[in-house]
C-alpha cells in the first residue's frame, strides 16, 4: 500500500462498515468526480451503488483508492500502467502438478494427473462460487442499511 511517509499525511479509515463517496474522497485526499472517474478505468474498485446511483465504499475500497492513488500520484504511474501493475499484484498464477501435491490433499489422494488437475478446477470454481457469495451478502447489508434507516 502506502509508504509509511506517505500514510502520516492521510487520516486514519474509521472502523465502519460503509463510506459515502464524501467521506472517502476526505479519507483518500482524492475529490469524487475522480473517484468516479477511477471506477471506470479500474475494474479492481467497485463500491456498492443503490437508488440513485449511491455509492457505498466498504474499507477495502478504501484502501484500494489509496493503493491507486499512491500509484498515480506518488509514483509516477500512467492510468493504463496503474492498472497493470494492479492486475499484475492480483494475477494468481497456474501452479505446476508437483506444487499442486505440495499444496491440494485431494491431489495425493487422486492417481493421476488429470484427475488432479480437475481436482484444482474445482477448488478454484469453488474460490469463485465464494467470491460471488460475500458479493452478495455485500449488497444485500447495503440494503439492510438502507432500510434500517428509511424506518
Amino acid at each position: 500500500m502506502l509508504e509509511p511517509s506517505h500514510n502520516a499525511l492521510l487520516p486514519e479509515i474509521p472502523n465502519k462498515r460503509y463510506f459515502i463517496i464524501g467521506e472517502v474522497g476526505e479519507l483518500c485526499n482524492v475529490k469524487p468526480h475522480v473517484l468516479r472517474y477511477w471506477e471506470q478505468e479500474f475494474p479492481q474498485l467497485s463500491p456498492v451503488k443503490r437508488r440513485g446511483n449511491r455509492r457505498y465504499y466498504q474499507r477495502e475500497d478504501v484502501l484500494m483508492i489509496r493503493r491507486i492513488r499512491s500509484l498515480l500520484y506518488e509514483q509516477g504511474y500512467t492510468i493504463s500502467g496503474a492498472r497493470l501493475q494492479l492486475q499484475s499484484e492480483t494475477v494468481v498464477l497456474k501452479p505446476t502438478f508437483e506444487e499442486m501435491e505440495d499444496t491440494l490433499p485431494l491431489a495425493e489422494s487422486v492417481p493421476n494427473q488429470s484427475m488432479a488437475l480437475f481436482a484444482y478446477q474445482a477448488q478454484i470454481s469453488q474460490n469463485m462460487l465464494n467470491i460471488v457469495i460475500k458479493d452478495m451478502i455485500r449488497e444485500l447489508e447495503a440494503i439492510a442499511l438502507l432500510l434500517a434507516k428509511r424506518a
